[in-house]
């Protein structure tokens, strides 16, 4: 079993938590967890074990650390606008080179080193992964890369040619926030990339449906992001 923890890592921004959670023998692949929109509770913690217990070194950062951290509930989005507070994509950029930062600490190189985000975090990764080499990144159901969904994060879909990671993207064809379009548009622009890249959608899955506590959860489908997951992290980590 994973042994999981929580850590303070030092930012330009201040002190941030972040849950880490470590494999029982020497991790040579590590995990950045990027958060949905309503922060590293439960679940998110627990996705981190799993990349452990994966053999993976993971760790998610606290990114609402600025607004004082903490966590939304699934079923009040008026709670989430308050945690995003003072973030802005450099922000993130900060957090998560911290991250990265810490990892390499331990030992794993960058290009060992994977960003999987979810939700928000699902946009985040493709963000990394425009603006930073590492050895992978992963985006479930990110909405605002082609149309925005917060003022203060544009979109990123003009950065897709330039793309310095492996991006994989999964997309749920139910998800009222992020149309169908949209991921197409994506899938469009990615045929530019210079690195390797793949869309996959599912045809019956609501946005969320990784999220086992969460009423749009669809485990075939979860089970099969999850396995597509660890087979685009084996493909593209060099640890």
């Amino acid at each position: 079993m994973a042994e999981a923890t929580w850590v303070t890592l030092d930012t330009s921004d201040g002190p941030m938590r972040c849950y880490e959670a470590r494999p029982v023998d020497a991790a040579t692949r590590g995990v950045v967890v990027v958060q949905e929109a309503f922060g590293v509770n439960e679940h998110i913690q627990d996705v981190t074990r799993r990349f452990a217990d994966a053999g993976m070194h993971a760790v998610a950062p606290e990114v609402f650390h600025r607004a004082g951290g903490g966590t939304a509930d699934y079923t009040d989005f008026s709670t989430v606008f308050p945690l995003f507070e003072h973030l802005t994509d450099d922000g993130i950029l900060i957090d998560v080179d911290a991250a990265v930062t810490h990892l390499a600490g331990a030992g794993i190189a960058p290009s060992a080193t994977a960003v999987v985000g979810f939700c928000f975090g699902g946009r985040v990764s493709f963000l990394v992964a425009a603006r930073r080499a590492l050895g992978a990144a992963i985006g479930f159901y990110g909405g605002g890369i082609v149309s925005a969904r917060f003022p203060q994060f544009p979109p990123l879909v003009d950065r897709a040619s330039s793309l310095q990671t492996p991006w994989l993207g999964l997309f749920g064809d139910r998800d009222g926030s992020i149309p169908v379009d949209d991921v197409e548009t994506l899938r469009a622009a990615l045929l530019g990339a210079s690195v390797a890249t793949e869309i996959v959608r599912y045809p019956d899955a609501e946005h969320g449906f990784h999220c086992d506590v969460r009423p749009a959860y669809r485990e075939s489908d979860a089970l099969d992001a999850w396995s597509r997951t660890l087979a685009w992290l084996g493909a593209h980590l060099r640890g």
